[in-house]
């Protein structure tokens, strides 16, 4: 037996960020351009735009901007701050739901072949 879970931030009872816009936010923070990182996902550079406007509209904050010097897309520091607290918040399931697996496996019945 498996646990399993989806983690998603909902405000006003509508989704603000999940799994597909970790994504996209981590892909634009590696390649430093939104082309590249819609690319590296296999989707297109309107589709990953739209998700970024959608959280940033939702949340009232930017998310990305320009570097100096114009060319590229980075994150901000707002940006940063909620990619890095997903990702604390996604390890700290992950180990709780680690730590509770073993309660689980006790109750499984065993396969009726194995003596």
């Amino acid at each position: 037996m498996k646990i399993t879970h989806k983690i998603w931030l909902e405000k006003d009872g509508q989704i603000v960020f999940g799994e597909g816009r970790e994504e996209i936010l981590t892909a634009v923070a590696e390649c430093g351009s939104l082309y590249s990182a819609a690319r590296r996902l296999k989707m297109s550079y309107r589709s990953a735009w739209g998700k970024i406007r959608k959280v940033e509209e939702r949340l009232g904050l930017k998310l990305v901007e320009a570097p100096q010097g114009g060319r590229g897309l980075q994150l901000t520091p707002e940006g940063k701050m909620l990619l890095d607290e997903f990702h604390r918040l996604e390890a700290d399931v992950r180990s709780f739901i680690g730590s509770r697996s073993y309660n689980f496996a006790l109750i499984e019945k065993p396969p009726e072949n194995s003596k």
